[in-house]
């Protein structure tokens, strides 16, 4: 493989779909392509998954264009979700795509607390998993699928109570 550039700014599609968008930053992405996976072969839900690649200056163009498509949006990211630029990011696509959105955007990021060690990683970074949960609960029900966990809106307001 020779030499190339990434632009910076422009996100990429990595993978075109119909009934979802997933805007991924950094390794969420590898995760984000096996949901995407699991979406299609279980449940015939085909998923457009965006990598960011860069943050600022950020192209919005290719993420609304998605979102026209879709009429929904899951993010997705490593970083800790409390305080995160998936937030920013979610609350942009909100307000130039509100018209074409047929739910609210989702963010799906680590867990808000402290970097744990190697061993517990699979329960402190987003996995596939925890993204058909948040698609499932609030984007794109999808039948007979079973939730690994609880995305409720009562749990979400217990955590946030809590500081977790």
């Amino acid at each position: 493989m020779g030499h190339y550039t990434v632009p910076i700014g422009l996100p990429e599609v990595k993978r075109s779909g119909t009934d979802l968008t997933i805007l991924t930053i950094g390794a969420t992405l590898y995760r984000a392509l096996e949901a995407a996976d699991r979406l299609q072969r279980e449940f015939g839900v085909s998923a457009e998954i965006i990598d960011a690649r860069s943050l600022v200056p950020f192209d919005y163009r290719p993420v609304l264009d998605s979102v026209q498509k879709t009429g929904r949006i899951l993010l997705a990211s490593d970083a800790c979700e409390r305080g995160s630029a998936l937030h920013t990011l979610a609350a942009t696509v909100g307000q130039l795509a509100f018209d074409a959105l047929d739910a609210p955007p989702i963010v799906v990021g680590s867990r808000n607390w402290i970097t744990p060690a190697a061993e517990m990683e699979s329960l402190f970074f987003p996995q596939p998993s925890w993204l058909l949960d948040a698609i499932h609960a609030h984007l794109h029900p999808l039948p007979g699928y079973t939730p690994a966990g609880d995305r409720s809106t009562e749990t979400r307001l217990r955590d946030e109570a809590a500081g977790v």
